[in-house]
């Protein structure tokens, strides 16, 4: 992954340091975008290591449609969850059950499925998450947000963007906001992930992985953490291997993947902006 480790110096020598909703204040560009070539390898850093089974976990999460972190075997949300788990209309929600006014909801990713199979020229194949009516109120506490049916957190990656080219699946995933140390590396191969399941769904090939963001920031907190990643040396990508083709795109589990030739350098620690 030497475009991450690249877009990493490029917000130390080149962001401007900014205040942040946290309180922990960043080092902040704006606007970058790199490609990935996933025929060449799945893209998990190897500069560090990267829990890939909360990966796993919180994407098939997202995907069955639940907001709540007892679904869900990671402890990622816990810090935004109320005291019954819940987090309000985030990711899930929107992309499967995205209400409308006449009281239904759409499944935004059957449409992107069915394009795929029925219609793979369209350029409308994509699902987002940014429901301006669930947004969160800034000026209130992520639990207060869910209390009041909001979302506890803006979505960050908040546009999935997909295209077939000669048979292979592209995506372009867009991020609003994006912290680059612990962030960025869950995004990424979640976005991969979406081209490996949605390929093997639709018989097709994986194709290119191109990540959009908007705020690319690097917390204060992390600056040490980052300079020390930036002196390892990228090793080969893994393979993404899935040991079996599901009914549908709902129907895969966690033991459907495997990690081949996955051997990263040691974990780095770093606290979580909250």
């Amino acid at each position: 992954m030497k475009q991450y480790l690249e877009l990493l110096e490029d917000v130390l020598e080149n962001g401007a340091v900014k205040e942040d909703r946290t309180g922990t204040g960043t080092l902040s560009v704006f606007g970058r975008q790199y490609r990935v070539d996933l025929a060449k390898g799945f893209p998990l850093l190897t500069t560090k290591k990267v829990h890939f089974k909360s990966i796993v976990n919180e994407l098939l999460w997202f995907i069955s449609g639940s907001t709540n972190i007892n679904d869900l075997d990671a402890r990622i949300w816990n810090e935004w969850a109320l005291e019954d788990g819940s987090l309000g209309p985030v990711y899930g929600k929107q992309w499967t059950a995205w209400e409308t006014k006449d009281g239904s909801t759409i499944n935004q990713i059957d449409y992107v499925v069915d394009l795929l199979k029925n219609n793979p020229t369209s350029r409308r194949i994509l699902f987002h998450g940014w429901n301006v009516e669930y947004l969160p109120d800034e000026s209130l506490s992520p639990h207060e947000n869910v209390r009041q049916g909001k979302m506890a957190l803006p979505p960050c990656h908040l546009l999935y963007q997909f295209q077939v080219i000669n048979n292979k699946l592209n995506l372009m995933c867009t991020i609003r906001s994006n912290d680059l140390f612990l962030g960025h590396p869950f995004n990424t191969a979640q976005a991969a992930m979406w081209v490996y399941m949605l390929a093997q769904q639709c018989d097709l090939e994986v194709g290119e992985l191109i990540m959009s963001i908007g705020d690319a920031h690097i917390y204060s907190n992390h600056i040490e953490q980052v300079k020390m990643q930036l002196e390892r040396t990228p090793t080969a990508l893994p393979q993404l291997k899935i040991n079996r083709k599901p009914d549908s795109i709902y129907d895969y589990k966690l033991e459907d993947f495997e990690l081949v030739g996955y051997d990263p350098q040691p974990a780095i620690k770093a606290q979580v902006a909250i």
